[in-house]
């Protein structure tokens, strides 16, 4: 079977087309996995922001009740 040369092109675009899809697919695959570790990153970094939060809360309470002994006496 012989193919005109316009056939050929529009083959050539079909083909250049599918490429482009396939590695923009790739593209937002690799985005999407590494805004999944920047996800898990904020997460961890809340954690570690409550968990001092809760510290400095305990300690607030602390030095709290330390100030009520003392203006008592």
């Amino acid at each position: 079977m012989v193919t005109s040369g316009v056939e050929n092109v529009i083959l050539a675009i079909i083909i250049g087309t599918l490429a482009a899809i396939v590695y923009s697919l790739r593209v937002l695959v690799l985005m999407e996995r590494r805004i999944a570790k920047i996800d898990l990153n904020i997460e961890e970094i809340a954690k570690r922001t409550l968990q001092e939060e809760f510290k400095i809360e305990a300690e607030e309470k602390k030095i709290e009740k330390k100030l009520d002994k003392i203006k008592k006496r």
